[in-house]
């Protein structure tokens, strides 16, 4: 899979001839190789080049790049075969918006609302929907009375949980009353990524319900997913946890907190 460099003065390497490069500063400039199809490549409206790598394998830039939202849609029909049937689902209803306006232009409620949004980076166009007015005045009231709320909530490692996920999760915890945590390693944000799933009816399902579940809604069987790892996800370390209890910080547009390491710039130019 290529070489994961952290400018923390740290270099992990897989494979026997893969050699270390010592790095300064602190969570900088990281970048992590993977392999991509051959005939995938992005064209984007650049900004300006971040960061710049090498190996003995291929050149790497980091790019910043402006947002893009009906182009990548209208590329993932066309040339991602796993996901482009999705698109002609009779359930999917498709609107490219503003997440903050659609839902305050919606009347109806709904059991489950996602936020998988680009992360809260300053100057960017999503870190007010992270917010407690959000939350409580936007996303709440269009859940349904035992309605769940899940957001992608930032780097959820050791390192890097301080940046947002400590943040995020306390700030959920002012709006619902029951409010999880969970975690799982993304080799290609190289870190422990985080989401926070909220509600104000209490998740009671044990691993066995949420198998029987999954089974009953989906055809086939997860390569990743069960009601196991569901359950084991949300048991975070000792630490993260005792970080998790002792934020104190409420998100608002006033006090906003950023991410400011390479798992976010990563994450921002993801396919």
């Amino acid at each position: 899979m290529g070489e994961i460099s952290c400018s923390n003065g740290i270099s992990q390497a897989n494979g026997a001839d893969a050699k270390n490069v010592a790095l300064t500063g602190y969570r900088k400039s990281c970048w992590y190789e993977e392999e991509i199809e051959e005939n995938l490549r992005w064209s984007f409206a650049l900004n300006s080049i971040l960061h710049t790598g090498e190996t003995r394998y291929q050149d790497i830039a980091l790019l910043d790049t402006k947002p893009f939202g009906k182009e990548v849609v209208e590329f993932c029909k066309s040339y991602l075969v796993v996901n482009k049937e999705a698109f002609s689902d009779p359930r999917l209803e498709l609107v490219i918006n503003d997440a903050r306006a659609e839902l305050e232009s919606r009347k109806e409620n709904y059991d489950v609302i996602i936020g998988d949004l680009a992360d809260p980076i300053e100057g960017g166009p999503c870190y007010k929907l992270y917010t407690k007015s959000f939350y409580e005045f936007v996303v709440k009231p269009r859940l349904n009375p035992e309605g769940i709320f899940v957001t992608q909530a930032g780097p959820a490692g050791i390192f890097s949980h301080t940046e947002v996920f400590s943040c995020i999760y306390n700030t959920l915890r002012q709006v619902f009353k029951y409010v999880v945590p969970y975690s799982a390693h993304i080799p290609s944000f190289a870190d422990t990524w985080g989401w926070i799933m909220a509600s104000d009816s209490p998740f009671t399902l044990s691993a066995e319900e949420l198998d029987m579940k999954v089974k009953k809604n989906i055809k086939g069987e997860n390569r990743y997913l069960d009601g196991k790892t569901i359950s084991s996800s949300s048991t975070l370390s000792k630490a993260v946890r005792k970080s998790l209890d002792n934020e104190t910080q409420v998100y608002t547009e006033g006090s906003a907190r950023f991410i400011y390491g390479y798992g976010s710039a990563l994450k921002q130019n993801r396919a």
